[in-house]
């Protein structure tokens, strides 16, 4: 793929006025919001000037991609700085709308946005959309980050955008696998479900995963059981907000029930519910589980601290030969209303997305498919390694087209005031799961009622 067809995006934007949008173009924020307030209609600069510019950015903490995109990007336009903050996500979604209107930042790795928009805490990027030509890529990639004047998720104004296109799944130690005799990924639950056992009797602890503190991880395992019993469309209905939408399905507690038939088995590490995001990944690393459920983010990481050692399979379906699905939403990233920078913010969010070293970094580093155009670059990568696996099991997602954004998005405080302790609940046998879907829902109907 030629240079210039990866700056094809970024030349778009200088159709209208150079690299100033004047009014007769559309400006960010252009038309109505979940506000019912039109934006201003100010020019748009698509470009960081060049005089001196400090971007503040409030990151996720343990993830090197979005530090090393700002590394790379002041590499190329050296008048850019950044002033970083970095939290546990966790934390940032608790503190996001106090963040956004009290000390607003640039860019912000962005928790559910819906509530954030009804609060007109973030800007709408329409217009930027437009600018750049963002609205131009596959539709997938951005309908999670729309919010619609009724403030539902799906469709609307764009008021984030991706720093990647991101999915779950199951990582595995590959000398551990062969010790049990798994020389290929499962191809049912059954398989899977035998391999755990296996595992266990041989002494190795079968899934070790995060679920302690205001992160309960067993939202992965689960949301992962959930694509192989059901379909993938009415998760997202009630992520989104859809009139009606409702967790608790047959098929949902189907996915809940073979969770919680795991735990009993005894198939997860004892002290799951103590456990840290960290600690799960230094343990797998160390060799000391067969199993974790995680994201693609980790690829190049476990390419290089477990070079040929690990491996990576969607959750496989009841049935051999069975559609897949799983939770692949973007890396979001927004840009607060009160931003001072917001242009700057705009014209990085589009280079991650249109520059060949951007996305260079995005497959060696995030191990994700990076956002743009269904025929923009995309770097070689060798053969045999995680994010080879990862990068294809995307594909097979995009075609059985079993896209879901994550359960802990349907509202700002769903995880950590519902999913997490009612997941930490379950993994101590204090609930069963039934209950769970119930009470999940019953603060999900009063969340969104709000």
């Amino acid at each position: 793929m030629s240079a210039k067809r990866i700056r094809k995006p970024l030349l778009a934007a200088l159709g209208c006025a150079g690299l100033v949008f004047a009014t007769a173009c559309s400006a960010p924020g252009s038309g109505t919001g979940t506000t019912g307030t039109a934006s201003s209609t100010a020019a748009v600069a698509t470009s960081c000037g060049s005089e001196p510019v400090t971007l503040k950015g409030y990151f996720e903490t343990g993830f090197p991609l979005p530090k090393q995109l700002a590394d790379e990007f002041t590499k190329q336009f050296p008048n850019v700085k950044w002033d970083i903050r970095e939290d546990q996500f966790a934390v940032i979604t608790q503190n996001a709308p106090r963040v956004l209107a009290d000390d607003p930042p640039d860019l912000m790795r962005l928790p559910q946005v819906s509530e954030l928009v009804k609060d007109g805490l973030l800007k709408n990027l329409d217009g930027y959309a437009q600018a750049y030509g963002w609205d131009k890529w596959p539709a997938s990639q951005l309908e999670q980050m729309r919010v619609g004047s009724n403030g539902q998720r799906g469709d609307g104004p764009l008021y984030a955008q991706g720093l990647n296109f991101s999915m779950t799944g199951l990582f595995y130690n590959k000398k551990l696998a062969a010790q049990i005799g798994m020389t290929q990924p499962p191809a049912t639950l059954a398989d899977l479900d035998s391999v755990l056992q296996k595992a266990k009797d041989a002494g190795i602890t079968p899934i070790n995963q995060f679920n302690g503190g205001a992160t309960g991880g067993l939202a992965f395992p689960l949301q992962n059981l959930m694509a192989a019993y059901g379909e993938p469309g009415p998760i997202n209905d009630w992520i989104f907000q859809k009139p009606g939408a409702t967790i608790d399905t047959p098929s949902n507690l189907q996915a809940t029930q073979h969770l919680e038939k795991w735990i009993k088995a005894g198939y997860f590490a004892s002290d799951i519910n103590s456990q840290d995001y960290a600690t799960m990944m230094s343990r797998f690393i160390a060799g000391k589980a067969l199993f974790i459920f995680d994201g693609d983010w980790e690829s190049g990481n476990l390419d290089k601290q477990m070079a040929g050692n690990a491996g990576f399979f969607l959750m496989p379906p009841p049935q051999a030969g069975g559609k897949r699905a799983a939770m692949s939403a973007p890396l979001t990233y927004g840009i607060s209303a009160k931003a001072a920078h917001a242009d700057c913010a705009a014209f990085f969010l589009n280079w991650v997305a249109a520059n060949q070293k951007a996305r260079d970094i995005d497959v060696s580093v995030g191990g994700s498919h990076p956002m743009g155009p269904s025929d923009a670059y995309m770097p070689a990568v060798k053969e045999g390694t995680v994010t080879a696996a990862t990068l294809e099991a995307g594909a097979t997602i995009g075609k059985d087209n079993g896209s879901m954004d994550f359960i802990a998005n349907a509202t700002g405080a769903i995880y950590a005031k519902s999913w997490t302790p009612q997941l930490q609940k379950l993994a101590a046998g204090q609930q069963t799961p039934d209950a769970l879907l119930k009470s999940v829902q019953k603060d999900y109907v009063s969340q969104v009622k709000g």
